[in-house]
């Protein structure tokens, strides 16, 4: 006789799900909008500006560090991703969920705690150049670990269940910009700024860890992880009684199907890879260059990159994911979902040819922040509805029993194309 679950009191679950997404991406967002914080300590001494309400001086000569800084900090980011997302497919049967889960959350509490430590103690612009790469290192190959365990730990529960992991992320970034603006807005010298940005962090990832050890304890959760352990004892009963050579059979046809899932696949897995590449290789190196044209800025330029970059970004992104689950056009089988994609292109050129500064080659053909404005909202927009629409056709566009397989192959070229683009966004800022 089978027996109904439980009901998910108070929504408990789901809001604990939606506290660890948030978790998952916000450490990231958070070193990626506080980028003022971080080429400011990496100018030549009698350069560096410590209030958060001066502005930079016009046609600034930086450092090689400062100029490279996003690019660096990019790839230093997608790389660990790409490989431990990859990783993560065998350690996730040989590290316990938990260890993977309160392990990363606590590694990646710690980096940010020494994160704000390290805002008051001053360095040389090398060292903290490579304290800080390191630390993005780090924090993006636990925060892959991290996703893929919960990621997991959610397909065990009712499929709507896996919304609020993805409402967590898509709010991470806007948590983040949001909070990077109440720190300038604050008026507090920069440093002083960033400390407080940094403990921010802290405190919401202390809040995930809590979220994480209550989890266990609820009934509705429980019901589904003994359900799991059930099911799982039950197959591995079944496979004690196949003999080896049903098994190495079964084996071999598990690889044949690999291939044959990908082929079903592969025009939505490369339509994923190429969206992520295009937007990460833009994606801050070369839009958060770009410099306000507005001859009286005052304030404005202060608020310029954290708003019309980080904060519009983050909101698009977020309002076209959100848009798939009401509408999701066009079908999986049309050729214009990857036309679509591949007209993105357009908008490397488009950014490059906005007011982004210093640059060497190009010349400024859209000076006005309007257009800046206008191209990051169709930028934003198109990246959140079309991975949206091509990481949830994939697993339909096999059979049922071969929806976590494509998932996965699914997930795996979203990482390659982060990487990709986070490698080409190095020859995108070259040529400005």
């Amino acid at each position: 006789m089978a027996v109904s679950s439980p009901r998910d009191k108070y929504w408990g679950v789901w809001l604990i799900l939606f506290m660890l997404g948030l978790g998952t991406l916000l450490p990231w967002n958070f070193f990626m909008t506080a980028t003022m914080y971080f080429t400011s300590r990496l100018k030549d001494s009698s350069l560096v500006s410590t209030s958060a309400n001066e502005t930079e001086a016009a046609g600034e000569q930086r450092s090689l560090l400062e100029a490279k800084f996003n690019n660096v900090m990019t790839l230093c980011a997608m790389l660990p991703l790409l490989i431990f997302t990859c990783l993560n497919s065998f350690l996730h049967s040989l590290i316990p969920q938990r260890l993977r889960v309160m392990g990363g959350l606590l590694v990646i509490m710690v980096v940010f705690m020494v994160t704000a430590i390290l805002v008051k103690v001053p360095l040389q612009p090398l060292p903290f150049f490579s304290i800080t790469m390191v630390k993005i290192v780090i924090i993006n190959s636990f925060g892959a670990v991290l996703q893929g365990s919960l990621f997991g730990m959610a397909g065990l529960l009712p499929a709507s269940y896996t919304t609020p992991i993805m409402s967590g992320q898509g709010l991470g970034g806007t948590f983040a910009a949001f909070a990077m603006i109440c720190a300038i807005a604050s008026g507090s010298e920069l440093q002083d700024a960033a400390f407080g940005y940094f403990i921010t962090a802290c405190a919401v990832i202390f809040l995930s860890i809590l979220s994480y050890i209550m989890l266990p304890k609820l009934e509705f959760f429980q019901f589904y992880q003994e359900r799991n352990s059930k099911q799982r004892s039950d197959e591995k009963n079944s496979l004690n009684l196949k003999n080896k050579e049903g098994r190495d059979e079964q084996n071999d046809r598990q690889n044949v199907s690999m291939l044959k899932i990908f082929k079903k696949v592969w025009l939505l897995a490369l339509s994923v890879c190429f969206t992520f590449t295009i937007t990460i290789g833009t994606f801050p190196a070369i839009t958060a260059d770009t410099k306000s044209t507005i001859a009286d800025r005052g304030s404005w330029d202060l608020y310029f990159i954290p708003v019309s970059c980080f904060l519009l970004f983050n909101l698009c992104d977020w309002g076209g994911r959100s848009l798939t689950a009401v509408r999701m056009w066009p079908g999986k089988d049309s050729l214009l979902l990857p036309l679509a994609i591949a007209a993105r292109i357009v908008f490397v050129p488009l950014f490059m040819l906005c007011n982004v500064q210093p640059r060497l080659h190009l010349p400024v053909f859209f000076h006005h922040d309007a257009w800046f404005i206008v191209f990051m909202v169709l930028f934003a927009f198109s990246n959140g509805y079309l991975a949206s629409l091509c990481m949830c056709y994939g697993p339909k566009k096999v059979l049922p029993h071969e929806a976590e397989t494509a998932g996965a192959i699914m997930a795996f070229f979203l990482s390659l194309g982060l990487a990709l683009g986070a490698a080409l966004s190095f020859l995108f800022r070259a040529l400005v």
